[in-house]
Parts: C-alpha cells; sequence; structure tokens
C-alpha cells in the first residue's frame, strides 16, 4: 500500500493527474485510511503505468476507457483494441510524413540563409509567402 505521493513518484505521473484520472473515471476510486487519505496497491500502480504509457503513445482518454474496458471484463474485443491501435498507428505514420516534408523545407529554406546582417532573409521571406 501507498499514498499518493509515492505513487506519482514510482509512476512518474504528476499527483493532480492522478486525481484526475480518478473523477473521471480512468482510475478506480482508491481505498481511504480512516483519516480520509487514499491508499494505492500494485494494481492501481499497473493501471495507472498502463494509462501513462498509452498517453505517452498518443492515445486519447476515450481509448483508453474502452481499452481499459477490456481488461475490466467489459465485452471490449482484442479486435477493438487492435482496431483502435491501428487508427493510432495510421495517425503515427501521417505525422511522421508531416514531419518529413516539413524537414525538407525547412533544410531548404536554412540552406538558403547565408545568415548574415543583411535585412532581406530567405527564411523570413518563406514563412511569409506559405512556400
Amino acid at each position: 500500500m501507498m499514498m499518493i505521493g509515492e505513487l506519482s513518484t514510482r509512476t512518474g505521473v504528476n499527483i493532480e493527474t492522478i486525481r484526475y484520472y480518478e473523477r473521471i473515471g480512468i482510475l478506480p476510486t482508491p481505498r481511504r485510511t480512516p483519516g480520509g487519505r487514499r491508499v494505492y496497491d500494485d494494481g492501481l500502480m499497473k493501471r495507472l503505468n498502463f494509462v501513462r504509457r498509452s498517453r505517452e503513445l498518443g492515445f486519447g482518454l476515450e481509448h483508453i476507457r474502452q481499452m481499459l474496458e477490456m481488461v475490466d471484463g467489459g465485452g471490449v474485443s482484442c479486435a477493438r483494441v487492435r482496431d483502435i491501435a491501428a487508427g493510432r498507428l495510421e495517425d503515427v505514420r501521417a505525422k511522421i510524413s508531416d514531419l518529413k516534408q516539413m524537414e525538407v523545407i525547412l533544410d531548404r529554406t536554412v540552406a538558403d540563409c547565408a545568415g548574415g546582417e543583411s535585412p532581406d532573409c530567405p527564411i523570413i521571406e518563406t514563412l511569409y509567402s506559405g512556400n
């Protein structure tokens, strides 16, 4: 058993974020001590690590909720979880493509700039023109 501060330290999740996840039902309400302090067990820590890692991979809270429904036996299938992950993968690939295009534009723009003290800057000009 651990208090919220230790849970935060062990998972790397901010205390306020933990409380938020409790309020929206991503984390179940923890047991409380007779003094009213939240007490967390290893199961809640594992669940919070799952949520943290899912967020790091860019999953939204609703998708995390759906995946946790499978864990909780709520009728969500592995096929549904696969669909959620496949959708996220598609989003990541689109962002990678956008980043590659940005890299090409920035590389060309930086290469066109001599850097001197001239008031004519090709980087500024490119950003203004939208090219």
